[in-house]
């Protein structure tokens, strides 16, 4: 981290090259990154830079750790890959080892992925399966909520609230609908709207990540439960970006300050296997797990051996490093530091464990995040007025002191985006 005067000759060129073969979909890059260690990255001309973004919450213990690096090497030696014809090792040990931190019931089945938007797409799936099998005379619906993010596949983009993505692909699928996050009695009445079908599943993120790093009021959560029960509806958690240890436990519907209750489905991704691509679905029970019937669903590279490792090795390292602790306690160093740090453009900081949102007193988030990173720090500008931190669950005492300091350095007088 520095604040002289960065040198970006071979970022830019690159830059330049990338933009002329890419698709515009990310827009252009902020800097080509070279290589990591720990929870630090170089870029292609030297510069350094403390992450506290994680690739998006997905580079859960860093980057370069030893045991992820044996491990993946070391299957990589085996087999990276083999068709779905044929299981392995990996593939079935990661599985048990999800539904026994899922803390899922006997009989609950794991379904793999490659990311989050694919492990929703399976929980969709599935939970149109249970919706045809409530045997309505009227089709049944999946209720989704006001400014939730589910992914850009279709299936999960019509569980998409955010109409600035959803617009240009309608007609999306079918019987959705959209109800506003931790407003019970909207939720009631969605339920009860009998004429317009049953319905079938709830799908929702704890800590409604795109839109704000924005935490679900437990009392809603548990709300949402009891109605789920009373009408024999199913409840999707999506944990893509809250699980595997984010939020101080493995799953965040496992906190007791976001509910405490035990879904129907669990999806996840992002840190799952520290950065290598891979998501899933987690069914609770026997029942739910055997709509899947061969031929239902399914993925080339679903569970594939070396994600499957890779997955393995991240959950050891979280386990025997006692991340989940370090979740906790590095969180709430960083929301109080932020708190006491002075600067008069942060307004208020909210979230839970590592995943974090700074509300600023503007709408100026991304020339934040652009003067951060001109001093060596990376966050995220996930909405107009906040900045998003997930560092890896490997972040130190003295990174979050070294990350505040720079934040607090932050002029307040910054133009808005």
């Amino acid at each position: 981290m520095t604040s002289e005067q960065i040198d970006l000759t071979h970022d830019t060129e690159l830059i330049g090259e990338y933009e002329q073969v890419h698709m515009h979909v990310f827009g252009t890059p902020l800097r080509v990154l070279d290589h990591g260690q720990g929870t630090h990255v170089w870029d292609v001309d030297g510069n350094e830079y403390l992450d506290f973004l994680a690739g998006i919450a997905v580079n859960s213990i860093g980057y370069a750790h030893p045991a992820w690096i044996e491990a993946v090497s070391a299957q990589a030696a085996q087999a990276a890959h083999v068709s779905n014809y044929f299981a392995t090792r990996p593939q079935i040990s990661l599985a048990a080892k999800l539904v026994e931190l899922a803390g899922a019931p006997q009989g609950s089945h794991v379904y793999f992925g490659n990311s989050g938007a694919e492990a929703n797409e399976a929980a969709l799936k599935l939970a149109k399966l249970y919706g045809r099998s409530l045997g309505a005379d009227k089709p049944y619906r999946i209720i989704a909520l006001e400014h939730g993010f589910h992914g850009r596949t279709m299936g999960a983009l019509s569980a998409t609230w955010k109409p600035a993505i959803r617009e240009p692909f309608q007609p999306l699928v079918p019987n959705f609908e959209f109800v506003p996050a931790n407003d019970l009695d909207a939720m009631r009445a969605a339920f009860e709207a009998t004429d317009s079908g049953p319905v079938a599943a709830v799908i929702m993120e704890l800590i409604q990540g795109e839109a704000g790093v924005l935490p679900l009021d437990p009392e809603f959560v548990r709300g949402v439960r009891s109605l789920c029960d009373e009408h024999h509806a199913k409840l999707i958690v999506d944990e893509v970006q809250t699980g595997m240890g984010r939020t101080g436990k493995w799953f965040a519907f496992q906190r007791d300050d976001l509910g405490g209750i035990t879904p129907d489905m669990v999806t996840f991704a992002k840190g799952v296997a520290g950065g290598f691509p891979m998501g899933g679905m987690i069914a609770f029970g026997e029942e739910l797990s055997a709509l899947f019937s061969p031929g239902t669903h399914g993925s080339t590279f679903a569970g594939n051996p070396l994600g499957a490792a890779a997955g393995l090795a991240t959950i050891g390292v979280i386990e025997r490093e006692d991340l989940l602790v370090n979740a906790e306690a590095r969180g709430e160093q960083l929301r109080r530091q932020i708190r006491a740090c002075g600067n008069p453009l942060f307004e208020s900081v909210r979230g839970r464990g590592l995943l974090n949102a700074i509300v600023l007193t503007h709408p100026c988030a991304h020339a934040a995040m652009d003067w951060a990173l001109e001093h060596g720090l990376i966050i995220n500008a996930v909405a107009p007025n906040a900045l998003r931190l997930a560092p890896p669950l490997v972040v130190s005492e003295n990174d979050v002191d070294e990350a505040v300091h720079v934040l607090a350095a932050i002029p307040s007088d910054l133009p808005n985006d």
